[in-house]
C-alpha cells in the first residue's frame, strides 16, 4: 500500500540564494495558448466566491477568475459581460452545458471550465469531444478535478487543455468523509506532475487543501503550474453575497458571508431545487473586507518562498526543490506557537 501526504506532511529545504529582491523573481506561468498570469492564482468556480467582481479584482491582481456555473444560461452571461471578457466561466458536462458554453462562446469567452467533482469520467470525455469539435483549438478548456497520474493522462488525450487536481480536500468538502475516495492533494500533484514532467502536456492545476500561502509554493515545487483558491478569497467584498450582521461565540458584534461547499445540502437546494448525496457543507465565515490587500500578500509570500530556495521562476523552483517529512510536532513548531501559550 502506497503512502500519500497532504502539505502539512512535507516542508522545503531552504538554500543557498543569490536573490537581492523579490522584484528579481517572476511567477508568471502561461495558461496553455489563452494567456499569460502574473499572479498564477484561480479563483474557484463557487457562487460564495466567484462572480464578476472577483473576476476583475483577479484580472487586476495578474490571476484568473473562473465565474461560477449555479444561475441561468442569461444571468451567467451578464456576470461575464461585467467582467470586461477578463475572466473564465464554468459549465457543467451534462444537461444544458452546451447551450451554456454556446452562450458563454457567443458573449466572448474563451477559457472554459468544466466543473465537475469526478473527472476521470465518461460523460467528461464526451462534453470535452463536443465541445472541442464544436469551437475548435481557440478554446482553452480547464477540466477536472482528478487524483491520479492515470487520469491526469486520460483527460490530457481527451483534449483537456488544464487539469485541475485534487479530489476531497477542500475546505468545505466532504467527499473523503462521505464516500471514502480521494488522494491526500500533494501527493496528487506529484503523480501527475510525473505524466508529462513538465513538457507538453496540459497545465496542472493544484485545487483543494491550499489553507495558506506556503501551501501555494509547495504545489508549485511539487509540479503545479497553477494553484486554486476558494476559502482564501471568500468571505471578501469581492466575493457574491451579502455581508450579514451577526454575533459571535462571546455574543460580540460582527459582520459574516455565507461560504459553501457546492455539492453541499445548502446549495443544492439552492441551485437546482433539491439535493441528494450532499459532499459539502455550508458555513459563515467573518467578513474580511477587500480581496486586493489578501491577493497582494499572497503574491509577496508566493515570491519569498522562491526566493528561500534560490529560484527566480516557478521552473527554478522545482529543480531546486527539496522536500523533507514533518512530524506532528515540527508542524506545531511552525505555527506562531505564543498564541497557544
Amino acid at each position: 500500500m502506497q503512502k500519500a501526504l497532504t502539505y502539512d506532511d512535507v516542508i522545503l529545504v531552504p538554500k543557498y540564494s543569490e536573490i537581492r529582491s523579490r522584484s528579481q523573481v517572476d511567477i508568471t506561468m502561461k495558461l496553455g495558448m489563452a494567456e499569460k498570469l502574473t499572479l498564477p492564482v484561480i479563483s474557484a468556480p463557487m457562487d460564495t466566491v466567484s462572480g464578476h467582481k472577483m473576476a476583475l479584482a483577479m484580472d487586476e491582481a495578474g490571476g484568473l477568475g473562473i465565474i461560477h456555473r449555479y444561475n441561468t444560461i442569461e444571468e451567467q452571461v451578464r456576470e461575464f459581460e461585467k467582467s470586461d471578457r477578463t475572466a473564465g466561466v464554468a459549465i457543467g458536462a451534462t444537461g444544458d452545458f452546451f447551450e451554456r458554453a454556446t452562450a458563454l462562446w457567443d458573449a466572448g469567452a474563451v477559457i472554459f471550465c468544466v466543473d465537475v467533482a469526478h473527472g476521470h469520467h465518461t460523460i467528461v470525455r464526451e462534453a470535452l469531444a463536443k465541445l472541442k469539435k464544436a469551437f475548435g483549438s481557440d478554446i482553452h478548456i480547464m477540466t477536472g478535478n482528478v487524483a491520479t497520474g492515470d487520469a491526469f493522462k486520460d483527460l490530457a488525450n481527451w483534449g483537456a487543455d488544464s487539469i485541475r487536481v485534487g479530489v476531497g480536500g477542500g475546505s468545505t468538502c466532504s467527499t473523503r468523509l462521505n464516500t471514502g475516495h480521494g488522494v491526500p492533494n500533494f501527493s496528487s500533484i506529484q503523480s501527475c506532475f510525473q505524466v508529462f514532467k513538465g513538457k507538453g502536456g496540459p497545465a496542472l492545476v493544484a485545487d483543494g487543501g491550499i489553507r495558506k500561502a506556503g501551501d501555494m509554493v509547495k504545489a508549485f515545487a511539487a509540479g503545479a503550474d497553477f494553484v486554486m483558491c476558494g476559502s482564501m478569497l471568500a468571505g471578501t467584498e469581492e466575493s457574491p453575497g451579502l455581508v450579514i450582521d451577526s454575533v459571535d461565540s462571546l455574543g460580540r458584534p460582527q459582520q459574516v458571508k455565507r461560504y459553501r461547499g457546492m455539492a453541499s445540502r445548502e446549495a443544492q437546494n439552492n441551485w437546482r431545487g433539491k439535493s441528494s448525496s450532499p459532499e459539502g457543507i455550508a458555513t459563515s465565515i467573518p467578513y474580511k473586507g477587500s480581496v486586493k490587500p489578501i491577493l497582494a500578500d499572497i503574491a509577496g509570500n508566493i515570491k519569498s518562498g522562491l526566493s528561500y530556495s534560490g529560484a527566480t521562476n516557478i521552473r527554478e523552483l522545482r529543480e531546486n526543490a527539496e522536500f523533507v517529512l514533518q512530524t506532528s510536532a515540527s508542524i506545531q513548531e511552525g505555527f506562531t506557537h505564543i498564541l497557544n501559550k
